[in-house]
């Protein structure tokens, strides 16, 4: 008799349990997440933005970047290192030497850790050199 008290008790517990919404934790995703917002602004604090995408990564390739997939793909072989993309300017490409600065951010989440990276250019030429068919901040 006990036994069955015991396994009557087990069954209502569990009954109650579902009924009062108790569920077991699950994964939200196997992915780490990488989320961003990147910028492209005028001057050197950043404060006039002049152009803004979203990118998303994991799981899958998506945002309003124009080309997520290239741009996940670049930040990808960087390990999501932004400084490496500044690494292979386009050195037949002449710039003129004047000043207008263009600020770049990326602010967000790469494979679950934080980010939060800027980098000024002197103008928008030496900008679009430095980055040389990178898809990154292509938008």
């Amino acid at each position: 008799m006990r036994h069955r008290i015991a396994a009557v008790s087990a069954a209502a517990l569990l009954t109650l349990a579902g009924a009062t919404g108790i569920a077991e934790a699950q994964p939200a995703s196997l992915y780490a997440p990488s989320a961003m917002v990147l910028t492209v602004a005028q001057g050197e604090d950043a404060a006039t933005v002049v152009r803004a995408s979203t990118l998303s990564c994991a799981p899958t390739a998506q945002g309003t970047h124009p080309d997520p997939k290239a741009a996940c793909a670049a930040l990808a072989a960087t390990d999501g290192t932004f400084d490496a993309l500044l690494a292979a300017p386009d050195t037949n490409r002449a710039c003129p030497m004047h000043y207008a600065p263009v600020t770049v951010t990326a602010d967000g989440v790469w494979q679950g850790s934080r980010i939060s990276w800027k980098h000024t250019f002197s103008n928008s030429c030496v900008m679009s050199a430095t980055f040389n068919e990178n898809p990154v901040f292509a938008f």
